[in-house]
């Protein structure tokens, strides 16, 4: 019995070593576990003041959808720089077609690009009215006009080139006898020449049969 009990107690002396050695290890595991889970968690929250004020920051605005040729065409309308006389002319040539080229464009550095209006006439499309409205405080605000027809503006590679047609006596509405180009630039808030004009003088017997236009005396 000595020999089975002291072959007992050797085995029982080893499995208590081994399973002490093991809650040990199990011990040490679960430290670690513990450990590395705690430091995963805090990296994927973060900070709690962090995450929620990127996640309640406000987006960046969009750009601020350009106005149909209607909505401009009420811009002008309600515009108090606009004269009666154009305003008189801004009506619809058929059904609802107004008598507006509209362009869109960045010329002044704004939030938005800057819109670009000519106002014709119904008859012979001929230019009564040029004008830039530029966006500011959240409104259109009118920058620039030239009323003296013919006229027609355009954006060309970021300046504003606006045609001005001119009479001499005796021209027909139809045939100017010249035309001068001007080149604005926006500086210091606002429209100013920045190269010299191109004038340009026309034969005044073009479209008239090969005669030249009456002259008053």
């Amino acid at each position: 019995m000595r020999g089975l009990g002291t072959g007992t107690i050797r085995p029982g002396g080893a499995l208590k070593a081994a399973v002490a050695a093991m809650a040990a290890i199990a011990a040490v595991g679960l430290l670690l576990s513990a450990c590395a889970t705690g430091g995963t968690g805090a990296r994927d929250e973060g900070p709690a003041g962090s995450d929620h004020v990127v996640a309640a920051s406000p987006a960046p605005s969009p750009t601020t959808k350009e106005p149909t040729r209607l909505d401009v065409v009420k811009l002008v309308k309600d515009d108090p720089e606009v004269s009666r006389a154009v305003k008189a002319d801004l009506k619809p040539c058929v059904a609802d077609e107004y008598p507006v080229d509209v362009s869109y464009g960045e010329l002044t550095g704004g939030p938005v690009n800057d819109i670009v209006v000519n106002v014709m006439t119904c008859s012979d499309a001929v230019g009564v009215g040029a004008y830039v409205y530029r966006m500011k405080d959240h409104r259109y605000q009118n920058v620039f006009k030239s009323e003296l027809p013919p006229v027609y503006a355009e954006i060309d590679r970021g300046e504003l080139v606006v045609t001005q047609q001119l009479y001499e006596k005796g021209d027909s509405l139809s045939y100017p006898s010249i035309e001068e180009v001007i080149t604005y630039g926006w500086r210091r808030d606002r429209f100013t020449e920045v190269s010299p004009r191109t004038r340009n003088e026309y034969s005044n017997t073009v479209g008239n049969g090969g005669t030249s236009a009456p002259r008053e005396n």
